[in-house]
């Protein structure tokens, strides 16, 4: 029988005096803290699961805060999520989520998040995002590994000679007063033995595209991950890195 494997880990980074990212894998939460290693979870492939992670906005109070609300909220959410809209409706209730938080506490006024995830469905894989967090889809083997960026960043186009940015240009929360979102939702055919990356820009920013795949076509599991981890220290580990790496194990 066709199930899923998750291999994540979060981690402060090297900069940061803490970790504002935040992770949802199923009803499992893991919310402005870290993982010793990588960890690893199985489950059944049908019903609605969702992977998630969110990214506190830096500079702003309270982002492990707004982080730590969204991936809850999804987590609790996650067995309904089994359409566009559903997923639109929980990210635009997220979003409301934020802002009254933060109304009812004034040292979390602007308080925000990114969020990125999947939820994976019996035969399809719904892919969600709002602000630059990422989920790229791993190339099946024999692809070399070849990454696809299935999310769409909420970002202006990087400065002359500057592969990244570090703008946003929507986010859940993020303002002194409630503004709507426009999430990003798309629906894709699950394919056995495809993999997806799940991150925040932790992970993408310090590490080009280019070196996620070589790593990728290398290893797999919590080896894969270690190694994008250490990709992303090696680079100065400038912010806090937080990643899942979700494989469909197809029926032998």
């Amino acid at each position: 029988m066709p199930y899923i494997t998750v291999t994540a880990l979060s981690h402060p980074g090297l900069v940061r005096d803490h970790n504002e990212d935040s992770l949802a894998v199923g009803p499992w939460t893991l919310c402005g803290t870290m993982t010793e290693n990588p960890q690893t979870l199985g489950f059944p492939l049908g019903n609605p699961l969702v992977v998630a992670v969110a990214d506190g906005i830096g500079g702003q109070p309270g982002g492990e805060v707004a982080s730590g609300l969204v991936v809850r909220r999804l987590a609790a959410l996650g067995p309904s999520l089994d359409s566009e809209q559903a997923v639109h409706d929980a990210l635009n209730a997220c979003n409301q989520a934020v802002y009254e938080a933060a109304e009812r506490d004034p040292e979390l006024t602007t308080m925000g998040t990114t969020v990125a995830g999947v939820v994976l469905l019996g035969k399809e894989v719904l892919v969600f995002n709002v602000g630059d967090s990422r989920v790229l889809g791993v190339g099946l083997g024999g692809v070399n590994g070849a990454l696809r960026r299935l999310s769409v960043d909420d970002s202006p186009p990087p400065a002359p000679g500057r592969r990244t940015t570090s703008i946003v240009t929507q986010a859940l929360g993020g303002a002194l007063r409630f503004t709507a979102i426009t999430p990003h939702v798309s629906t894709s055919p699950l394919v056995g033995g495809e993999r997806f990356l799940v991150c925040s820009d932790g992970l993408t920013d310090p590490v080009p595209e280019e070196t996620l795949a070589e790593v990728l076509a290398a290893h797999d599991g919590g080896r894969a991950v270690f190694e994008l981890w250490k990709a992303a220290i090696d680079a100065g580990g400038p912010d806090n890195v937080t990643l899942a790496l979700i494989t469909v194990v197809a029926d032998d």
